[in-house]
């Protein structure tokens, strides 16, 4: 979970994109890096497998002055989709404050993302971390596709609590940024209440999301 170090006046926080292998997890993660750090200041730290990469980046400190004077950090992961790497996948959300679920909208992909999304709560669980209690937002990945699984049918089958979701097309950066902010804004809030942090009038997970936001207007 988030850690707050008092020396540097940090609330280091970390979020996790999962899902099936090939989803989109790793352009989801390269289309939201692009559109926070276009000049690549911050780069992206490639760890290969022999079939897929993981990616980690960290992002550059967010000075959000209601958290009391400290700065909020976020790490994003993504973790390899293929089962043999599920060890990997648990070690990663070790420690993770929200979750991206990246669902692959080809229909010959329904089962794959079943069982990603019923491994994230057995890794979670495995970790000891009540998979209730970690935001989830989901991306319906891959709808520039010709063919597609209806978004009732993926929110019915993977998302019947309604969590937030959003369509995407991760390889022409549409909706991955709007994904990221409501994970940021959930992650925040929750961040806040475990810390008894809070904001008169606006919640920190507001605050942040506009930080983010006007990040991305100034670059």
């Amino acid at each position: 979970m988030s850690v707050v170090n008092t020396r540097d006046r940090t609330i280091n926080t970390k979020i996790v994109y999962y899902g099936p292998g090939l989803g989109g997890k790793t352009s989801s993660l390269a289309s939201v890096h692009q559109q926070l750090d276009p000049t690549g200041e911050t780069p992206l730290v490639r760890l290969q497998t022999d079939e897929e990469s993981t990616l980690f980046f960290d992002y550059l400190p967010l000075a959000l002055g209601p958290f009391d004077g400290y700065r909020l950090k976020i790490q994003a992961f993504t973790v390899p989709g293929q089962v043999k790497y599920n060890l990997t996948r648990r070690y990663v959300l070790l420690g993770v404050d929200a979750v991206i679920f990246v669902a692959d909208s080809s229909p010959s992909r329904l089962g794959d993302n079943l069982e990603s999304l019923e491994s994230l709560r057995g890794n979670l669980e495995s970790n000891g971390i009540d998979p209730v209690s970690v935001p989830l937002v989901f991306q319906w990945n891959k709808r520039d596709l010709p063919d597609v699984t209806p978004i009732e049918t993926l929110s019915s089958r993977l998302n019947p609590e309604l969590l937030p979701a959003f369509p995407t097309c991760a390889i022409r950066d549409l909706g991955t940024f709007d994904a990221f902010v409501a994970a940021t804004r959930a992650m925040v809030d929750s961040v806040a209440r475990r810390y008894h942090l809070s904001n008169p009038g606006e919640s920190l997970g507001e605050i942040a999301a506009r930080h983010l936001s006007s990040r991305t207007r100034s670059t």
